[in-house]
């Protein structure tokens, strides 16, 4: 819903009648709508005063009685914070963000270091699994200290979660890009691989929470991936000569894009549900 295309009236009955058999989506979209449109804020004040006049009466003596408190207390000084900046990372998230560049230059140096001997790049593996410290940290109350506040704006779901995701991939991909250019990997080894892992820690995200959900998904591939590659590469005399794992080769690169392309589907079918009170419960720890 835009400006322009304005609530319909029967849906805004409805909502005025505080009616429970709204859908998730709907009710998100009309709330997100009213925050811009004064001509519906007004439509719906006069459907609640007619429709139920004692929430009228009730918050117009609520409304009577903070001005009276606000009027003898003490005003504090204003406080403006951008706008957008919570819709795109919470506090927490930068620090999360710069971990995740410290592990890719880490990788990167021991790359450098190891020249020839190290086949492939360690920042081939790593980098599928690089976004994951900064999603666990998108949609959290331990990083988020306006939680509370965003978890009940009508902007709360899977939109705002996709939005930080975008904001952690713009700020992981370019890191990722150089290092691996100046090691020698290119993007398209390890592009795919990243977007799906991303994917699927927000749709494994909605059932388990996004802190569990890219934990796991972490540890999976440090197991099964990075872990056994380094073990093999170890040699009598020290050095590591790796061998590509079959997941990071050209061969795999179908099935990621597959794997991708079923998750965001999973995503979509699903949208509505991080909207409801029980998504946003797992994703509160």
């Amino acid at each position: 819903m835009s400006a322009i295309a304005h609530i319909p009236s029967l849906l805004l009955e409805r909502y005025a009648l505080a009616d429970a058999g709204i859908a998730s989506g709907s009710l998100w979209a009309l709330e997100a709508h009213l925050e811009a449109c004064p001509a519906c804020r007004d439509r719906l004040r006069h459907a609640v005063a007619l429709h139920s006049p004692q929430a009228t009466d009730l918050v117009e003596r609520v409304h009577a009685s903070l001005a009276n408190e606000l009027e003898r207390s003490r005003q504090m000084p204003v406080q403006r914070l951008p706008r957008r900046r919570g819709r795109w990372a919470p506090p927490g998230l930068w620090a999360r963000l710069g971990m995740t560049v410290i592990v890719i230059a880490v990788a990167l140096g021991l790359d450098l270091a190891g020249g020839a001997r190290v086949l492939p790049s360690l920042v081939l593996l790593v980098a599928p699994i690089a976004p994951l410290l900064g999603v666990t940290a998108v949609w959290t109350a331990r990083q988020d200290p306006a939680h509370e506040l965003v978890l009940t704006s009508p902007r709360a779901g899977l939109a705002l979660v996709l939005r930080r995701t975008l904001a952690v991939l713009v700020v992981v991909i370019p890191a990722l890009s150089v290092a691996g250019a100046v090691a020698g990997t290119s993007p398209a080894a390890w592009l795919l691989p990243c977007l799906a892992f991303t994917a699927g820690a927000l749709a494994l995200g909605e059932v388990v929470g996004l802190r569990w959900a890219a934990t796991l998904l972490g540890l999976a591939w440090t197991a099964g991936v990075i872990a056994p590659s380094l073990v093999r590469g170890l040699t009598a005399q020290g050095l590591l000569t790796l061998q590509t794992p079959w997941l990071l080769r050209s061969a795999s690169l179908p099935y990621w894009a597959g794997l991708a392309v079923l998750v965001g589907i999973t995503l979509v079918v699903r949208r509505d549900s991080y909207a409801g009170v029980r998504s946003d419960r797992w994703f509160v720890r």
